[in-house]
């Protein structure tokens, strides 16, 4: 898995929905504590009486007593939220039930029997969009990670395996398609309406259950798999939208045939099927054969999408069909195990795109995803290892960390095995595996034994939170190059004191004259302290470092600023390229949020970042898309992290200031490429596409340093604009800017696509995160704009989210912004306790802002704390936070 409109008051201030209160102090769930569940379901049939505002589910459960659990007399069926219509135990009804809490207790004597349930839910009214809900007029259903129990009572864990059949009917006019896991087996009319059944022969836990149905099409194809069965394929959307499906199936038939080609993985069912739905807590949800999607990560053209947007729906397709043997064939034991299966997806959809985009520019931007959330969660309150010790709601554990930074830890692997060897290891994980609930700890011995290394002490990745620190000190003495390295784990809650982990680092030295190395090598750190000499040095080299970030780690180093700008213009592995043009920037800019930085060390440090700019800007050789990397600043973000003491409004300052200079002193360099690359960006081909990505930055500096010039390029780029990377690329800037043309392109672009609710996304987040002074008004105005939805958590994200990545709207030094995502967090919380839990993060880095800010933003979490009846998701959350 990837994570009818709400009224507002004339203030703006959300309604509150009524929701029974939830327990103020949820339960602590350990993982030391799991134990094997006493009763297997070998089989289960579920039959579905279909209906937008009722559903009847009636569960015919077949148990047997598990060798590995006790011998309780009884079994507990999760539930939330159901009342028990029938229960019956092998065909008599039975009256010793009882409830506890929201879970069915029910006495069993004997070694097996066949447990028969009803339930009658209403999917109308489930705006927690988790279980079975309604999505105008479709019903379908979300089970990962505990939805499943708000659907019919089962055992509701992911090591509990099961085959599924599946039979569900209901008015063919309101649910012409009706779909779920596995092979469709059977279709027809009866007295109950059109009904099919379904039957998924490979055992799976309740949370990849899924069910689709609803007046949906779909774009066909088939493809042939290794051993030469034939797959059916088909992506069902609403009618409307079929014409944007090309793009998604293409990805599909790309991902299958890679995995086929890299891992050995064949697709084993005779069926696959996606669905794109509008209402989704996350992007997507990889539910065996039946893979059920947000719309985002679907639709694609290029009037509608921009080339990120294309991008996204590949790799997300990518991720989701991987899951079938990381994830599914191969699930996880309990919930603590959650990176086993997504870090190693993830890892898989990232060399997925590599092949297909390039791995340079996708490296990069990887990277520049894990430091903009993965490090600040690491170094924040809600800091936890890849393999969680406890939690109070799982829900919380989709993460940065789970994902990101385990993809990272795999990928380390990888580089100490390399590929051959890690594929290995991968194999033999899947055959050891296949069909069983698994461990992070079984993977890894899988890894061991197959690629022939000794992780032991490696395994501290999965029980260490934090992003380790490490200092690089290169001394030269004679012909002898010395190269000290240093590693210390920063201190997290709960976890004060932190071992020594295996730091893999690739790294190369330069030599000046030549601009030229002698080869690459790989240094393992495992200790607090190593030495590593290189013999030949005449002259001192240039250090490249973890070059393809082969470690998720921070390396702190003093460093010329000639060396840097010598790497940025030399070096021959991307992403150290892109790394020195970061650490010349951060140094400066560091310096200078620092204060007391000398007129003249600011000018000489600006002419240094200027220089390397201009190679980057003019270079012949440079690829655009690499080009457009090189051209980024360090996010806010990401400078925020470099300090003790953050203050927005200083950063935001500076960052700005030095993107002002560069505007205007590459202004002839940034225009001239800009009339370049607009020449170029016709089409969808890779350097189309890279154009795009150069015009795009040349305009964000144009912006800053010539606010007049760029309005006017960026007006011009809009009416132009073919695709909607270029028109998006100019609403941008426009946005930030004050003046008529800003007004006259939103309004262009909302009547253009008014009908677009995923367009019209971008045209909410494009406002709520501009740079503009009256931000914090604009986002009011939007809240109550009427294509506004609480309801729906695309929307939400789309205003909200992007808020608060904006300097001057959310960290406004009145603490508004910060009480207005409080009171988002409290208006949604009984609506769509996930979502809500998710916007508590960015209130929960208090700590490291200046005093003021962070007393204010503690407060706001203070208030949301006093709440009653928080739902156990923004509870953990906020007293997490809180610390």
């Amino acid at each position: 898995m990837d994570i009818a409109r709400t009224p507002s008051t004339p203030d703006g201030n959300y309604q509150m929905a009524d929701a029974p209160p939830e327990p103020v102090d949820p339960p602590l769930i350990r993982r030391e504590d799991y134990k094997p569940f006493d009763w297997l379901v070998p089989q289960t049939r579920l039959d579905f009486a279909l209906g937008v505002e009722s559903t009847r589910v009636t569960a015919t459960l077949s148990v047997a007593r598990n060798p590995a659990g006790e011998q309780a007399g009884e079994i507990r069926l999760n539930g939330d939220g159901l009342t028990p219509i029938e229960v019956a135990v092998d065909g008599q009804a039975s009256n010793s039930w009882r409830m506890d809490g929201n879970d069915l207790i029910l006495p069993l004597a004997g070694e097996a029997h066949e447990i028969r349930l009803v339930t009658e839910i209403d999917p109308a009214a489930n705006s927690q969009l988790m279980g079975l809900y309604a999505s105008n007029g479709m019903l379908c259903t979300q089970c990962e990670a505990e939805g499943f129990r708000r659907i019919a009572f089962f055992p509701d864990r992911p090591d509990v395996l099961s085959t599924y059949t599946v039979r569900m009917s209901g008015e063919r006019q309101a649910f012409p398609v009706l779909l779920s896991n596995g092979n469709l087996v059977a279709q027809g009319e009866d007295s109950s309406g059109h009904w099919a059944e379904w039957h998924d022969p490979w055992p799976k836990p309740s949370y990849l259950f899924a069910l689709v149905a609803g007046d949906l099409v779909a774009r066909r194809d088939t493809f042939t798999t290794m051993s030469g069965r034939t797959v059916d394929l088909a992506i069902w959307v609403r009618a409307e939208d079929l014409d944007r499906t090309e793009h998604a199936m293409e990805s599909l038939i790309r991902s299958m045939r890679w995995d086929e080609e890299v891992f050995g993985r064949e697709y084993d069912l005779d069926q696959f099927n996606i669905v794109a739905v509008g209402d989704f807590n996350m992007g997507a949800m990889e539910n065996k054969g039946l893979n059920v999607f947000n719309t985002k990560y679907v639709l694609a053209d290029p009037e509608t999408a921009t080339d990120g947007d294309y991008d996204g729906v590949e790799g997300v397709i990518a991720h989701e069909y991987f899951h079938n043997w990381s994830g599914n064939r191969v699930t996880c034991r309990d919930w603590f195990q959650l990176s086993l299966k997504e870090g190693f997806t993830v890892l898989r959809d990232q060399l997925f795109s590599e092949d297909m985009r390039g791995a340079a520019v996708k490296r990069i931007e990887d990277v520049r995803l894990l430091r903009s959330v993965q490090f600040p969660e690491d170094s924040g309150p809600l800091a936890h290892p890849i393999r969680p010790d406890s939690f109070r709601e799982i829900g919380n554990f989709y993460t940065p960390t789970i994902y990101n930074k385990g993809a990272e830890v795999i990928r380390m692997m990888r580089t100490m095995a390399g590929p051959e060897r890690f594929r290995q290891g991968t194999d033999l994980y899947f055959e050891r595996h296949d069909g069983e609930a698994a461990t992070c700890e079984d993977f890894i011995r899988a890894i061991e034994d197959g690629a022939g290394l000794d992780l032991t002490q490696f395994r501290l990745w999965y029980a260490q939170a934090g992003t380790p620190k490490v200092e690089a000190v290169l001394d030269h003495d004679g012909e002898t190059a010395t190269l000290t390295l240093r590693q210390m784990v920063p201190p997290t809650p709960d976890q004060p004191t932190k071992l020594p982990v295996p730091i893999p680092l690739r790294l190369a030295l330069f030599d000046r004259a030549t601009g030229r190395h002698n080869g690459e090598q790989l240094v393992v750190l495992t200790e607090v302290e190593s030495v590593v000499r290189f013999a030949g040095f005449a002259e001192k080299p240039v250090l490249s470092i973890n070059r393809g970030f082969s470690a998720p780690v921070a390396i702190e180093r003093t460093v010329e600023p000639d060396d840097l700008v010598f790497l940025a213009r030399h070096d021959d592995d991307a992403f150290a390229r892109y790394e020195a043009m970061q650490e010349l920037i951060v140094g400066h800019l560091v310096s200078a949020i620092g204060g007391g930085l000398p007129d003249a060390a600011r000018t000489e440090a600006r002419q240094a970042i200027g220089g390397a700019l201009s190679a980057i800007l003019t270079d012949p050789e440079l690829d655009d898309a690499m080009r457009g990397e090189l051209m980024m600043l360090p996010s806010q973000t990401y400078l925020s992290e470099q300090l003790l003491v953050a203050d927005p409004g200083t950063i935001h300052a500076e960052r700005e200031a030095l993107k002002a200079w560069l505007g205007r002193t590459l202004e002839g360099e940034l225009a001239a490429l800009h009339q370049r690359a607009s020449s170029q960006s016709a089409g969808m081909g890779h350097a189309a596409r890279g154009a795009r990505k150069v015009k795009g930055q040349a305009l964000v500096f144009l912006a800053a340093g010539n606010p007049e010039l760029a309005a006017t390029m960026a007006a011009s780029q809009y009416d132009a604009a073919e695709t909607m990377t270029d028109r998006q690329a100019a609403l941008m800037v426009l946005t930030g800017l004050p003046g008529a043309e800003r007004t006259r392109k939103l309004i262009d672009f909302y009547n253009r696509f008014q009908n677009d609710p995923l367009v019209i996304d971008k045209w909410f987040s494009l406002q709520a995160s501009s740079l503009h002074p009256q931000v914090i008004e604009h986002v009011k105005a939007l809240a109550r704009h009427p294509d506004f939805n609480l309801k729906n958590p695309n929307r939400v994200r789309s205003l909200f989210m992007a808020f608060t990545g904006t300097p001057l709207g959310f960290h406004a030094p009145s603490g508004e912004g910060y009480r207005m995502i409080a009171d988002l967090i409290l208006a949604l919380d009984p609506i769509n306790p996930s979502t809500a839990a998710r916007f508590v993060t960015p209130l929960g880095r208090w700590r490291r802002l200046e005093p003021g800010r962070a007393a204010l933003m503690r407060g706001e979490l203070e208030r949301i704390a006093a709440k009653a009846g928080l739902s156990r998701d923004t509870f953990e959350q906020v007293t997490r936070s809180l610390g």
